[in-house]
């Protein structure tokens, strides 16, 4: 790996690691399995990071490898996330301190996401992150319009989940 690559991931890795916290708060609960699965999708980023080409976003190209990851691990093994030993450098980064009582006014929402299909979750957490539709379709590799109308249906699922007697 080059010694040149390192400062560059690292400072994208810092400046966009509260979406990849966002993704393992959907994909994960509990505060070990979060930071199991943050572990993960660092790990992976890292790995991947030579390919990052600049097509688009650093923050696209990241949501991309972290919801990959999270899907595949969630799918492969709910119990467990399996990690990979790293040997390398020491810390890539200084870990921002997650706040989860800031979390407990989401409870309800995360509740009635976990609800949803992997599919759906990713949607959810991209449009909550104000990423516009041209950005989901192309993180997701679905149409624009398939996006819309996906996100239509979420909300309808949503409210139902929510509100259930339709108060």
């Amino acid at each position: 790996m080059s010694e040149n690559l390192e400062p560059s991931f690292v400072k994208q890795l810092q400046e966009n690691q509260n979406i990849i916290h966002k993704i393992c708060r959907l994909y994960t609960a509990g505060e070990d399995a979060h930071k199991d699965l943050f572990q993960e999708i660092t790990i992976q980023l890292w790995k991947a990071f030579p390919k990052f080409r600049g097509e688009s976003k650093f923050s696209t190209w990241a949501y991309r490898v972290a919801l990959n990851t999270a899907i595949t691990l969630y799918r492969k093994n709910k119990r467990s996330i399996a990690t990979v030993e790293y040997e390398g450098r020491q810390h890539f980064t200084h870990d921002i301190e997650y706040n989860y009582e800031e979390e407990e006014q989401l409870k309800l929402m995360y509740q009635a996401v976990y609800q949803l299909n992997d599919i759906e979750k990713a949607l959810v957490f991209m449009y909550l992150e104000d990423k516009d539709y041209t950005e989901i379709s192309e993180t997701l590799g679905i149409s624009e319009v398939n996006a819309r109308v996906k996100m239509n249906r979420i909300k309808g699922k949503l409210k139902k989940i929510l509100n259930p007697l339709g108060v």
